[in-house]
């Protein structure tokens, strides 16, 4: 097909660990923590294998460890070489790769990795196979211990490599054209008698069904992963970050501070339809900073109608999960595999124990066979499950529309703010006004009953926080942006200042109590 991407004209030139590590480091920062491989049992064949691949890759085994600075930040690596026996792994290269991980944890040092192989190393049999345990259990301790792992997939990354260390990372790149998979090619037509299917096992298709994050090429590297680690690694700096931030103005409004301004219920769900009316990615683009945009659920799922992203607001640190406005209609709305994305947000958030900040902006979530096969109802049970019992702090913004379980599944937190146009409801009002009066006709006075407006929910203490809009945010696009942005740095900074037991407890009290 015409202007199709061919993966194999595209590849860039393969660099080796050596030179990957120059590209991505500080220039004269890097320190190796390589110690010598020790004599081995093998029989001379595979002695010979061995002594031939160390004098092609001028290298004594399939991987190198080590410590340099990116942008100034010290930093662990852990990286493949494809000319040392295309980068196996065997005992000898599970045992360097385990004793780095282990070190980047004892040090609390973040960890990024280039895998490049094409498995396990064959010539080792099943003790290099279950080598891809050890190596597993320790980055699980890396990330249990709240230290971020970034991972950079490279051509090519297969087998048990791919099974393991390649997919465990908070965050996933890959190399432009990249052959990356669980089975060889080769092996496939080996076994099977026919070619694996083009196209299928690239870096490019992985990217758009939500196994990887993104593809990009080598001299972007240090940016991607410099802007994921201002994030990552905020936990402990965040209250060096937030102090030279812009602070809210009192037109900002407090939660103290009454929204009434007249607008009536069908006057908000109005002004939240407007196609014009910003969403999360204008947010983003306006009043955020470091945003890294991540992608899907890792396990092959990827849903338009939400955004996934790190970022900062006002310097404190966050995961984002943005209903997206622009991925949503009504003959493609929110299905189960955006909340299936927005769980692993959770789970990044909890692990590296950074604040959750959701936006809420959705006409409902979807009504369809394939919605409920897909087990919707399940997967907002198991988000409000989540968000509830989540340990890091949470923030929720009601930022347009909230209608139905779309909008219930991210609604949990520790606080809860609202643009003044935004509203929640367990229904579109047509959908209530349907149930309640048999017709349509009445879905204004059916929002004004059922208190949906962002001012009515204040005053029942289920949003803490209105931000005004002067009238609509649609006719202030950027100073709406800004003075949410402002807002959300503030609400952050006191989230992250708060005891994690004491927020824990309040926001488990406000549920339980809530309408009481």
């Amino acid at each position: 097909m015409a202007g199709r991407f061919d993966p194999v004209s595209e590849r860039p030139a393969r660099l080796d660990a050596r030179a990957l590590r120059d590209l991505v480091l500080d220039p004269g920062s890097w320190r190796s923590w390589d110690s010598p491989v020790p004599p081995r049992d093998v029989t001379p064949g595979y002695a010979a294998e061995l002594a031939r691949a160390a004098e092609q890759s001028r290298q004594d085994e399939s991987i190198i460890t080590g410590e340099g600075t990116l942008c100034g930040r010290r930093v662990a690596v852990v990286a493949g070489e494809f000319g040392f026996l295309a980068g196996s792994i065997g005992v000898a290269a599970a045992e360097r790769l385990t004793a780095a991980v282990e070190r980047a944890t004892d040090e609390g040092l973040p960890l990024l990795a280039a895998p490049v192989s094409g498995g396990t190393r064959m010539q080792e049999g099943t003790v290099a196979f279950l080598q891809m345990i050890g190596i597993t259990a320790a980055i699980a301790r890396h990330k249990e211990a709240g230290l971020p792992y970034l991972v950079y997939l490279r051509h090519p990354t297969f087998g048990g490599v791919l099974a393991s260390w390649g997919s465990l990372g908070h965050v996933t790149i890959a190399e432009p054209g990249a052959s990356i998979g669980f089975l060889g090619p080769r092996v496939f037509e080996a076994l099977y008698g026919e070619p694996f299917p083009a196209d299928v096992q690239t870096a490019e298709n992985l990217a758009e069904h939500g196994m990887i994050d993104a593809v990009v090429p080598h001299e972007e590297i240090a940016e991607v992963a410099d802007r994921a680690l201002r994030v990552l690694s905020a936990r402990q700096t965040w209250h060096q970050d937030v102090r030279d931030a812009e602070r809210p103005t009192p037109d900002d409004g407090t939660d103290a501070d009454d929204p009434e301004d007249g607008r009536s219920a069908w006057d908000v769900v109005t002004a939240s339809r407007r196609a014009d009316r910003p969403g999360v990615r204008r947010l983003l683009r306006t009043a955020a900073t470091d945003v890294v945009g991540l992608s899907g659920t890792g396990a092959g799922e990827k849903d338009p109608g939400l955004l996934l992203a790190l970022a900062r607001f006002g310097g404190a640190p966050c995961v984002v999960l943005g209903q997206d406005r622009r991925g949503q209609s009504m003959t493609a709305p929110l299905g189960p595999a955006a909340l299936r994305e927005a769980r692993r947000g959770m789970h990044l958030a909890e692990q590296l124990r950074l604040p959750l900040v959701t936006l809420i902006d959705t006409p409902g979530a979807a009504l369809s066979r394939e919605a409920e096969e897909g087990g919707l109802a399940g997967e907002i049970a198991r988000c409000l499950h989540d968000l509830v019992v989540l340990k890091a702090p949470t923030l929720a913004v009601l930022l347009g529309q909230g209608t139905g379980g779309g909008a219930l599944a991210l609604v949990p937190a520790d606080r809860v703010l609202a643009a003044a146009n935004g509203w929640l409801g367990p229904l579109p009002p047509e959908g209530a006004s349907a149930i309640v009066h048999r017709t349509v006709d009445r879905a204004d006075e059916m929002a004004a009953d059922q208190g949906v407006r962002a001012t009515d929910l204040w005053r029942a203490g289920i949003v803490d926080r209105v931000v005004p809009e002067r009238p609509d945010a649609a006719d202030e696009p950027a100073e709406f942006c800004l003075r949410l942005g402002r807002v959300l740095g503030e609400e952050l900074a006191g989230l992250l200042g708060r005891d994690d037991t004491e927020r824990y407890r309040t926001r488990l009290h406000r549920y339980r109590n809530l309408g009481r």
